[in-house]
């Protein structure tokens, strides 16, 4: 029990010395808050503030000196106050027109194509990259015919010729058809 009741001294002691610091705290900052009452009812105040005080007037006179912008003050006093007369806006109003003239294109169109504002077909980009490859093998096809028709003339058959020259021409005309059916 023993050390119960140090316990309990100990912690009534800490409580004692908390409140005391606090006492002691709140009095000091009393005594400085009497302090500077003390020297603003004296009428002595801080340097800063008369600086502050004093730029602060200086800036009140310049706000309430006037400008005039189309009166024409008789008194000298007043005509330093006025300002002066715009000179740029013509320069400036020339330049602009300098630079609209420069601007204007000469150039006329004298012919619209009909092709570029025509809107174009879903698939055209597809056809345009196969191109290349069906241009190759048309050339191949005819090439192949050709030779087909030789063989049969070399090989003596007279109907035969009019057959092959006939599967060309039909050959052909399939192309075209098929040609026409894409586009």
């Amino acid at each position: 029990m023993t050390d119960d009741s140090e316990i309990v001294v100990d912690e009534d002691e800490q409580k004692e010395e908390s409140a005391s610091t606090l006492e002691s705290e709140a009095k000091r900052r009393k005594e400085r808050l009497l302090a500077l009452k003390r020297k603003l009812v004296a009428g002595s105040a801080p340097a800063d503030e008369d600086e502050e005080l004093a730029a602060a007037e200086k800036e009140k006179q310049e706000l309430k000196r006037t400008v005039f912008r189309s009166y024409q003050p008789e008194s000298e006093v007043l005509a330093v106050s006025k300002l002066p007369a715009p000179t740029q806006t013509f320069a400036v109003e020339e330049e602009l027109q300098e630079q609209l003239t420069a601007a204007v294109d000469t150039s006329v169109i004298d012919e619209v194509d009909l092709t570029t504002l025509a809107p174009r077909k879903a698939d055209w980009d597809l056809k345009r990259d196969v191109s290349k490859r069906l241009e190759k093998l048309e050339r191949r096809t005819q090439r192949a015919i050709a030779d087909l028709i030789r063989e049969r003339l070399a090989s003596g058959k007279q109907d035969l010729l009019l057959s092959a020259v006939n599967s060309g021409i039909q050959a052909e005309r399939e192309q075209a058809e098929h040609d026409s059916d894409d586009d």
